[in-house]
């Protein structure tokens, strides 16, 4: 996948034009933050993870890491995230630039988006980001649900 994929896929939903590309590496969440201005936590990280032999996506604040006994709980399978080359292979996409548009894999979106007005996931590759609000990120991505699989985005947990 590329950028211009990923733009024409937003087309759809009226997004395409919030669709913006860097000189510098957006691959991280700091990196991110940098080019985009906003708080790291308003990186919207797709995290992609093995479900039997395929691939499933959650995506969570810049800021959050996934609680293992939450994930377990909700998804009733211990949390493996995919290796660099099933990435590739499994979504098409490389690790840096991944994002829920457009994926043959189920995606679900963490509870610790919903405090920002406006958050930036990838846009499918790794100098690319997309401005969005959660509900519109929600919808164009085309989540199954909304999911509680994170700790320490609130700072009540260490």
């Amino acid at each position: 996948m590329s950028v211009e994929t990923i733009r024409t896929y937003l087309m759809q939903y009226g997004l395409a034009d919030r669709v913006a590309t860097f000189e510098n590496s957006s691959a991280t969440v700091e990196l991110a933050a940098v080019c985009v201005g906003c708080q790291p936590a308003q990186i919207a990280k797709t995290l992609s993870f093995k479900a039997d032999e395929a691939a499933m996506l959650v995506v969570v604040a810049g800021d959050a890491k996934i609680d293992n006994a939450r994930y377990k709980a909700t998804f009733h399978q211990k949390a493996t995230m995919l290796a660099h080359d099933e990435v590739e292979s499994l979504l098409g996409l490389k690790v840096g630039g991944v994002c829920p548009f457009g994926v043959d894999a189920p995606v679900y979106m963490d509870v610790s988006l919903r405090r920002f007005d406006v958050v930036y996931p990838a846009a499918g590759d790794d100098h690319s980001a997309v401005k969005l609000s959660p509900t519109e990120l929600y919808t164009a991505s085309r989540a199954l649900n909304w999911v509680d699989v994170c700790k320490a985005w609130d700072g009540a947990q260490a």
